[in-house]
This record gives C-alpha cells, sequence and structure tokens, in this order.
C-alpha cells in the first residue's frame, strides 16, 4: 500500500465527499430508479428541517468540501434552499440530481447565484414517448423546459440516460437530443440493478451484448458530433462496483432520508446516524464498517446471489449495534 498521504480512506479526518438523500418522495416513478422513489415513497423518520439544516451547518464545520443532493427529488424539499444558502455560504461545492420538474425561472436564478458546480437531470429518452414509458408519472415538456432555462444562464447540465429494454434504441438520437439543447455531458452506463430497477431485471435489463451496441451508437453519435457533448460511461455495474470498493472504499459518507448513513447505495448496511453521531464519529464508523466479516461476506455472496441487492435500500446497523442477519 502506497505511503502518499490520501491513498486510502483512512488519511481524512471527515469525508471528502457528502452524498445526501434529503428524501425519498419524488413526483416521478421511475422504473429504473435505484432508490424505489415515488409519489407515496416518503419514509415516515425522514429528518425533520430543523434537524437538516442542523446537520447542513455541521458538514460546513467539518470542511467536507463537496456535496452532491440525490433522492427522491431533492429541490421538491422545501428546506433544500435554505440548505443550499448554508453551503454556498460555507465554501461547499454543489452537485444536484434531479428530475428537473421544480427549476422554474426564480430557481435557476438561485442556481446560478450560488454557482452551482452540477446538475445532472434525468431524462432517459429523446422523444417523449419513450420518456413517458420509462418515466411514469414524470413530464418531459417541463424537463426540457427546465434544461432550456439552465442553459440560457450558462449552467449546463449534464443529461443523464439509463439504458434499458425500452430505451435502448434512442441511445443514440438521446446524445443527438443533448447536443441539440446544449447539455455538458451525457451520462450513461450500465443499469444499476437496485431499488425499482432491481424488481423489474427481468423486463428491463439488457444483456452485456447489448449493452455494447449500446456504447458502440454512443460512441459513433459522439464522433459524429466531434465530441461537442462530454460522452461520461460509468466503466461497472454494481456488482462489479461493490468489490472495487470493498478493496479501495471512497472517501465519501451516504446519507439517507432518516439520518441514516451508509457505506454505498447498493449496501443495506448503515453503521451510523447523524441523530446520534457526530460527522466525526460517523467517519469512524463507516471505515470500521468496511473491515467488517458482515459486510465482505454479504457482497461476496451478493456476486452469485444478485437477489440479495433486493435489501440494498434498508438500513442494517453494523459494528456493535450490529443484528444477527440471515442472508
Amino acid at each position: 500500500m502506497s505511503n502518499r498521504r490520501g491513498a486510502s480512506v483512512g488519511d481524512y479526518q471527515a469525508p471528502l465527499f457528502l452524498a445526501w438523500q434529503l428524501t425519498n418522495r419524488c413526483q416521478a416513478a421511475c422504473l429504473t430508479c435505484c432508490e424505489e422513489s415515488g409519489p407515496d415513497k416518503t419514509w415516515p423518520d425522514e429528518l425533520t428541517a430543523d434537524e437538516a439544516v442542523s446537520f447542513a451547518h455541521k458538514v460546513v464545520e467539518a470542511g467536507i468540501p463537496y456535496v452532491a443532493f440525490g433522492g427522491g427529488e431533492p429541490l421538491a424539499v422545501a428546506h433544500f434552499w435554505d440548505i443550499a444558502k448554508i453551503f454556498s455560504a460555507g465554501g461547499v461545492e454543489l452537485k444536484l440530481e434531479t428530475n428537473g420538474l421544480p427549476i422554474t425561472e426564480e430557481k435557476a436564478d438561485f442556481l446560478k447565484e450560488i454557482d452551482v458546480q452540477c446538475v445532472q437531470i434525468s431524462v432517459d429518452g429523446a422523444t417523449k414517448e419513450t420518456f413517458h414509458k420509462v418515466r411514469p408519472g414524470g413530464d418531459y415538456d417541463g424537463v426540457i423546459a427546465s434544461i432550456k432555462r439552465l442553459v440560457k444562464r450558462g449552467i449546463h447540465p449534464e443529461y443523464v440516460f439509463v439504458p434499458n429494454r425500452l430505451n435502448m434504441h434512442e441511445a443514440g438520437l438521446a446524445y443527438d437530443h443533448a447536443v441539440e439543447l446544449g447539455c455538458r455531458t451525457f451520462v450513461t452506463g450500465p443499469m444499476m440493478r437496485l431499488g425499482r430497477a432491481a424488481q423489474a431485471w427481468k423486463t428491463l435489463g439488457i444483456a452485456e451484448s447489448e449493452w455494447g451496441i449500446v456504447e458502440n451508437a454512443l460512441g459513433a453519435h459522439e464522433a459524429k458530433h466531434r465530441k461537442a457533448v462530454k460522452l461520461s460511461i460509468y466503466p461497472w455495474d454494481i456488482l462489479t462496483e461493490m468489490k472495487k470498493r470493498l478493496a479501495e472504499p471512497q472517501a465519501m459518507l451516504l446519507v439517507v432520508p432518516n439520518g441514516k448513513a451508509k457505506l454505498l447505495n447498493a449496501l443495506p448496511f448503515a453503521p451510523a446516524d447523524i441523530r446520534e453521531h457526530s460527522i466525526t464519529e460517523a467517519w469512524a464508523l463507516y471505515q470500521e464498517a468496511w473491515k467488517s466479516d458482515e459486510v465482505k461476506n454479504f457482497i461476496n455472496q451478493c456476486q452469485t446471489r444478485p437477489e440479495l441487492l433486493l435489501h440494498a435500500n434498508e438500513t442494517w446497523p453494523t459494528g456493535k449495534w450490529a443484528k444477527e442477519i440471515t442472508l
């Protein structure tokens, strides 16, 4: 192992990156959603506005430089905007993963004012028909209008496309669409076998050979447009990522809507709770959990029993708070 500072998570006194899910509620109920979010999917024990704002101040005090908000839909949470002001004033850079629908003219002005670093908007189809098949409850016209509002202000979003059986034929056209809209990046990769996507894997999942066809189509369209939009392809499926993270955990914390701090969105283990632990304590518990046999064994079992991924959105205790779990 390298002795160079920064070579492992243990070199840092606090995470470099916080992934924060403010809520599990979303206007849409997308078929490939990793979190099983939806209009009626708010968790009963989600952090209150006061708890979330208090935690935001602690993030600034801990010197965490970068926060990515995911969901559910973060921009539909009323206190998100207060938290964004706290982070902006505290020098914390922000990334937003959103369905795009809450971005009005006023909110687009606000995002420009706080100098948001990245806005990732899920589109998942080059046509309205495909969009609505993959993203029930979504609003194609509303999403495209939001992208245009951001581009008008010099905020060039990332266009997210999750390939599956319903949209893979439109991958190249979706890249063209991202170019037309003025996006900066086209983000894609193998569909993650998590949440609602895991439940529909037999009907939505595509074979590795089919994913290769999608990759080739995207490469051809990128070349046609002379790389006008960066093509960003996530290199791993979720089973590979779990093994990679076991060997080299990220210097990050994932905080889910009820304040539990998890290891990874694919893993059900939640070794800390921000209602009970300081960020320093949560960070130590995170590192300890990655070294545990129960986490290692779960990841190894998933390689041959991918149905275990159906537990991904649960929050199991680990370490000295562990309970016996029968896999």
